[in-house]
C-alpha cells in the first residue's frame, strides 16, 4: 500500500494573500469598535431630558429603555443617582394606578357620596402634588446636571409614605368592597329566588287548579259505569214516579245538593243520614246537569239512603225559570262562552257552573218549603243537623258562619269599593261569611226579595266591575244585613288547604269543609284529614270496586 506525503511547504503567492487578509479583518474590527465606543459615549450626554411627570408621562417612553441601555454599557459616566429616582417614580406610578382602580370600582359600586372614594382622589392629588413642591422640581425633575442626594433621600422618605399611607387605605377598602361585593350578591341571589319562587307559586296554582278541576280516572270511570247500567237494564230505570209528598213536606228536614260529582254526593247524604237521629225525616234534594242525570238517578236507585232517607235527582234543565230571560247569569255565560276563549280565561265566570248560582232561585225551586239546609258536596256532616231547622232566625234569611279576622275576609276583598254604587251601598269592613253550610229561611228570603235584590246586582255587573267572578261576592251583597251568624262549631273549613286545624276543632264540628284545591277524592288531597271523608264512601258498591276508587 503506498501513502502519498504532502509537502509542509506552502506557494509564496498564497501565503502573501491570507497574510493581506488577515491585516485587513484586524483594521475593519478596531474601527467598528471605535465607531461603536464613539456612539454610546455622545449618546449619554446629549440625550433628551426624561419626562418625570406622573400624569403626563406616557406608560411606553422610549427614554427610559435609551437610558437603561447607556447605563448598561457606560455605568461609569451615567449618573446612579439617576437610576434610584426612576425606581421612586415606578413605584409611586404603580399605586396611582393602583388608587386609580379602586377609585372607579367605588364609582361601579355606586359609593360616589362615600368617604373612600374622597379618600382616594386625596390620594392620587397627594402623588401628583408631590412633584410640584419646588425643591423637588428644581433638584430632581428639572435639572440636567447631577442630583443632591440630601433631595432625593427626602423626596424618597414623602413617596414612601404616601405609599405606605395608600396601602393601608387599599387594604381597609378591599375588605368594603369585598363586602359590597358579597352584599350585591345576596341581593342578585335574592332578585333570582324571589323570580323563581313567584315563578314556582304561579305554576303550582295552575297545577292544583288544574288538577282539582280534573275529573279523576276512577270517577269518569263510575259515571261511564252507572250510565252503562242504565243503558244495558232501562227496565230497572224507567221514568220516575210522580213526586212524593215527602219532597213538598215543610215539616221535614230539607237538604239542597247541587253537583255532578256521584261520590261526593253519596257522601254527603251518607254522613248526614248515619248521624241523624231520625233519618226518615230527612229529604236530600240532588241537583244535577243533564248529562249526569242518568248517573246520578242509578247511583240512588242501586243505593239508596240508610234509614229511610229521600233522595229527589233533578236535573237543572227540569226547572223551566232557568232561562236567559229571567236568569241574569246565564246570558252573561253565554255571552263569554262566545267571545274570544283568552278573554274568558282572565277570572270570567264561564268557568262556573250554573249550578252554582241555583242557591239564587232556591224559592222557585222549591215553592212549598220553607227552610233549607244548603250544603256542598265536599262536605261532610259528623252529628244531628235538626237543631238548625228550630233555630231562631231573627227574621234574617241565612244562616252562616262568619269568617272574618282582623282585617281578612271582609267585604272590601270581595267587592270592588272604587265602583260608586258599591261604595254607597256596603261597608267594607263588613265581616263576610262561608257558603259551604247555609240555612235559608225561605219566607224571609220572599219577603225580602232577595232574588230580586240578586238580579239588580248581577246585571250591573255584567262587565264584571263590581266583582270578579264566583258567587260568594254576589252572595255577600244579596244577603247583606240579612244574614245571621252561627256558631263556628257548626261549620269547620279549610280542609281543603289549611293542614294547621286542629283535630280538637274538627272532632267537635257539625259539618267539616274541604274547601279549596285538595278535594279528599283527589290524590292531593291531605292525608291527615282525607280518612274523614272516605269512610263515608261505598266500597262495597261494585263499580266503585271495578273502578278501583281510592287506590
Amino acid at each position: 500500500m503506498g501513502t502519498t506525503v504532502r509537502s509542509s511547504s506552502r506557494n509564496p503567492s498564497n501565503r502573501g494573500f491570507s497574510s493581506h487578509r488577515i491585516f485587513l479583518s484586524a483594521i475593519l474590527t478596531l474601527l467598528f469598535i471605535a465607531t461603536l465606543s464613539a456612539f454610546l459615549t455622545s449618546t449619554a450626554p446629549n440625550q433628551d431630558p426624561i419626562d418625570t411627570s406622573l400624569h403626563n408621562r406616557p406608560s411606553l417612553d422610549p427614554g427610559p429603555v435609551r437610558t437603561y441601555v447607556s447605563r448598561t454599557f457606560l455605568a461609569l459616566k451615567s449618573d446612579p443617582l439617576r437610576t434610584r429616582l426612576d425606581l421612586i417614580y415606578k413605584q409611586a406610578s404603580d399605586h396611582i394606578a393602583l388608587i386609580n382602580a379602586y377609585g372607579a370600582y367605588a364609582r361601579k359600586l355606586k359609593l360616589d357620596n362615600s368617604k373612600q372614594l374622597k379618600i382616594f382622589e386625596d390620594l392620587a392629588d397627594n402623588f401628583s402634588d408631590l412633584d410640584e413642591k419646588s425643591p423637588y422640581k428644581r433638584s430632581l425633575i428639572e435639572t440636567d446636571g447631577p442630583m443632591e442626594e440630601d433631595v432625593l433621600r427626602q423626596y424618597e422618605k414623602e413617596v414612601k409614605d404616601r405609599i405606605k399611607t395608600a396601602r393601608q387605605v387599599i387594604a381597609e377598602a378591599k375588605e368594603s368592597f369585598d363586602n359590597q361585593i358579597k352584599i350585591q350578591k345576596l341581593k342578585d341571589t335574592i332578585f333570582a329566588v324571589n323570580e323563581q319562587l313567584a315563578k314556582a307559586k304561579k305554576h303550582g296554582t295552575v297545577s292544583s287548579l288544574i288538577s282539582a278541576r280534573s275529573i279523576p280516572k276512577s270517577l269518569h270511570c263510575l259515571a261511564m259505569r252507572l250510565v252503562e247500567e242504565r243503558a244495558a237494564h232501562p227496565e230497572k230505570y224507567s221514568p220516575a214516579p210522580p213526586p212524593e209528598d215527602e219532597f213538598e213536606d215543610p215539616s221535614l228536614f230539607h237538604y239542597a245538593i247541587f253537583s255532578n260529582n256521584v261520590i261526593a254526593t253519596s257522601v254527603v247524604v251518607n254522613s248526614a243520614v248515619r248521624n241523624a237521629e231520625e233519618p226518615g225525616k230527612h229529604v236530600f234534594h240532588v241537583v244535577t246537569d243533564r248529562m249526569y242525570l242518568a248517573a246520578m238517578q242509578v247511583w240512588f236507585k242501586m243505593r239508596p239512603a240508610e234509614g229511610g232517607a229521600h233522595v229527589e235527582v233533578k236535573a237543572a234543565e227540569d226547572f223551566s225559570f232557568l232561562n236567559a230571560s229571567y236568569v241574569p247569569v246565564i246570558g252573561q255565560l253565554e255571552a263569554v262562552a262566545e267571545s274570544d276563549e283568552a278573554a274568558a280565561a282572565q277570572g270570567s265566570p264561564v268557568h262556573v257552573s250554573m249550578l252554582e248560582y241555583l242557591r239564587f232561585y232556591l224559592p222557585e225551586m222549591y215553592p212549598k218549603l220553607r227552610r233549607i239546609l244548603l250544603l256542598d258536596d265536599d262536605v261532610v256532616v259528623q252529628r244531628d243537623l235538626t237543631g238548625l231547622w228550630r233555630m231562631d232566625m231573627d227574621g234574617k234569611v241565612n244562616g252562616a258562619v262568619e269568617t272574618c279576622f282582623g282585617s281578612f275576609h271582609r267585604y272590601s276583598q270581595y267587592l270592588n269599593f272604587s265602583h260608586p254604587k258599591v261604595r254607597e251601598r256596603f261597608n267594607p269592613k263588613a265581616c263576610a261569611w262561608a257558603y259551604g253550610m247555609n240555612l235559608f229561611d225561605l219566607d224571609a228570603w220572599r219577603g225580602e226579595e232577595c232574588t230580586e235584590e240578586y238580579h239588580y246586582w248581577q246585571k250591573l255587573n255584567e262587565n264584571r266591575t263590581l266583582w270578579k267572578s264566583g258567587t260568594l261576592p254576589p252572595g255577600l251583597i244579596t244577603f247583606y244585613s240579612t244574614t245571621k251568624p252561627l256558631d263556628k262549631s257548626w261549620h269547620v273549613l279549610g280542609l281543603g288547604y289549611n293542614p294547621s286545624i286542629s283535630m280538637d276543632e274538627i272532632n267537635n264540628a257539625a259539618v267539616i269543609h274541604y274547601n279549596g284545591n285538595m278535594k279528599p277524592w283527589l290524590d292531593i288531597a291531605m292525608n291527615q284529614f282525607k280518612h274523614l271523608w272516605t269512610k263515608y264512601v261505598d266500597y262495597d258498591m261494585e263499580f266503585v270496586q271495578m273502578c278501583n276508587f281510592g287506590l
